[in-house]
């Protein structure tokens, strides 16, 4: 085999070894600065969001707690006499408006916060369905709505969050109670299939969220209650379930709030007659 030289006009072409090596590092350096950069930078952005979430998550409950105070002024003065009870009527529709406007910006607040760790555990569903229908029916009072809760749901437990599942309710039977009259029935009842269950909640309303999920959160209905499902919907979601709503206009709704079925407790399951 013949020897190999080297061929000088490559030699001369190429930069020396070290040379190369050095640039290769210095450039690898200045890329390696920049990605730290725009990385702080990005990280510091997250961190001032995080903050302004968190400042208007404290906001808005302290102008829920101030609603709450004037809808129950309103309500105490609607029981006098004479102009007292014109105010009193005024306050209270000021104090409805202004729970429904906290409850908004908590939904603004939640979803920017992007999703959440679950802390699951196990939970009666009526002292929870309970104190939701209570917060419900305060911030429409003095309206009325004929509740009709199967009594299996008050016998249900389920794994679940606990400040999760109550906003997933707060929000479906908000939703009920503006697209319905005064005095019209919502029926609460347990459906169950192999794989999952559901809680449905139906209306005889005005079915302004015609459509699906999708269609409420194209805008339709009242404002705000779109991107409370969206975050209700993300809830559950979390929890392998999902939201839907069936609704047809001048006819009615239902919600379905379906879970997977393991999320159903087996002692439930043998209270509810399973």
């Amino acid at each position: 085999m013949g020897r190999m030289s080297a061929n000088p006009a490559l030699l001369t072409a190429c930069p020396p070894l070290p040379g190369a090596c050095l640039f290769l590092a210095m450039l690898c350096a200045g890329l390696a600065w920049l990605a730290w950069r725009r990385h702080g930078l990005h990280r510091a952005s997250r961190a001032e969001a995080a903050r302004l979430l968190a400042e208007l998550a404290a906001r808005s409950r302290h102008l829920h707690l101030c609603a709450q105070e004037m809808h129950g002024l309103g309500l105490r003065l609607v029981g006098q006499d004479g102009e007292a009870a014109a105010a009193g009527a005024s306050a209270a529709g000021l104090g409805r408006t202004l729970l429904c406007l906290a409850a908004d910006l908590q939904d603004v607040a939640a979803q920017g916060a992007g999703p959440r760790k679950l802390r699951e555990e196990r939970l009666a569903l009526d002292p929870l369905l309970r104190a939701t229908l209570d917060q419900v029916t305060l911030a429409m009072a003095p309206g009325r709505r004929e509740w009709r809760i199967a009594p299996e749901l008050r016998e249900l437990s389920v794994l679940a969050d606990p400040r999760a599942l109550r906003g997933i309710l707060t929000q479906v039977l908000t939703r009920a109670v503006r697209h319905t009259r005064e005095g019209d029935p919502i029926e609460l009842r347990l459906v169950r299939a192999d794989e999952t269950f559901a809680i449905l909640v139906e209306d005889e309303g005005a079915g302004l969220a015609a459509g699906d999920l999708g269609h409420v959160l194209g805008g339709e209905g009242t404002r705000g209650i779109g991107l409370g499902l969206a975050v209700a919907r993300q809830l559950l979601r979390a929890h392998g379930g999902n939201l839907t709503i069936e609704a047809l206009r001048g006819v009615g709704a239902r919600a379905w709030i379906t879970l997977p079925r393991f999320r159903l407790l087996p002692g439930a399951e043998v209270s509810a007659g399973s």
